[in-house]
């Protein structure tokens, strides 16, 4: 498989994996509209009360790491994010010398060539993908903080948390589901602690084949007084092609003295998806 095609499909990845909204920590049912599921809000509650909800940055060191196939990239980096605003992915190569950023706001993806001076803004509406199912800088939060989301969606209020469905799978565990459209989205859960062990997201296409994004949560680190998503595996797969990613954090902390923000200097050039990958993966 060419370099080319190989990068293009890991940054397909991240962007899927690519962040939705928290959910308020007290889970309201109606009793005049809708009897009360006491299993299901039970649990709806505990996976509320794991959210991060005081904590509105979260900065760590990374280990990011990228399969196809037979082929592989390992980078360090940084990560920094701020709740409801930005996140940002620093890769460097030689482990000193920042070789790319990709900076996830509410309304743009922001992608840097450092060594070749381009870079890539657009709006999340720019991918087709993204634009159809709703995934947009929320559902990739809610991805990186280890919370529930529906597509489109900036925070869930009562009415939207009535719309999963949750069942016992036995051996302490739980599912909690919700499908909108094409888009199946579930997540598996601790039913003790709620804890999100892992997400998966599935678009449904006949023709094409389904394209399943799975986002697994393999270790936990404590930050402030909850525990924080340190170590995540993330696997695309489409009909044709099979993509991992590897996300491990170190060092997590609560950094906030960092500009949310990057500015692009007018030496750098504009350029297309397709430039910008194929440099990527000559690093």
């Amino acid at each position: 498989m060419r370099a080319f095609n190989f990068l293009r499909m890991a940054a397909i990845a991240l962007p899927l994996a690519l962040a939705s909204c928290h959910s308020n920590k007290n889970v309201i049912v109606d009793k005049n509209t809708a009897p009360v599921d006491t299993a299901k809000q039970n649990l709806l509650e505990r996976v509320s009360d794991n959210v991060q909800e005081d904590m509105q940055f979260v900065s760590s060191k990374v280990k990011f790491s990228v399969e196809v196939g037979q082929q592989s990239i390992a980078l360090t980096g940084n990560l920094r994010m701020k709740r409801d605003d930005v996140i940002r992915l620093q890769l460097m190569a030689f482990g000193f010398v920042e070789a790319a950023r990709l900076e996830f706001t509410k309304d743009y993806v922001l992608i840097m060539d450092r060594i070749n001076k381009q870079y890539l803004k657009a709006p999340y509406n720019y991918v087709d993908f993204l634009r159809n199912s709703g995934i947009n800088f929320y559902t990739l939060q809610a991805l990186f903080w280890n919370e529930l989301f529906q597509p489109s969606k900036v925070k869930l209020d009562a009415a939207d948390m009535g719309k999963f469905t949750t069942s016992s799978l036995g051996d302490g565990e739980a599912i909690i589901e919700y499908t909108e459209g094409k888009m199946d989205y579930s997540w598996l859960t601790y039913e003790q602690s709620g804890r999100i062990r892992m997400a998966n997201i599935t678009y449904r296409d006949r023709l094409q084949g389904n394209t399943q994004l799975n986002w697994d949560y393999r270790t936990f680190s404590r930050l402030g007084e909850k525990l924080f998503p340190s170590d995540m595996g993330v696997t695309l797969t489409t009909p044709n092609k099979e993509v991992k990613l590897g996300i491990r954090l170190n060092y997590i902390g609560n950094e906030s003295e960092w500009e949310t923000r990057t500015a692009v200097s007018n030496k750098y050039r504009e350029v297309t998806v397709d430039e910008i990958l194929r440099r990527f993966m000559a690093l």
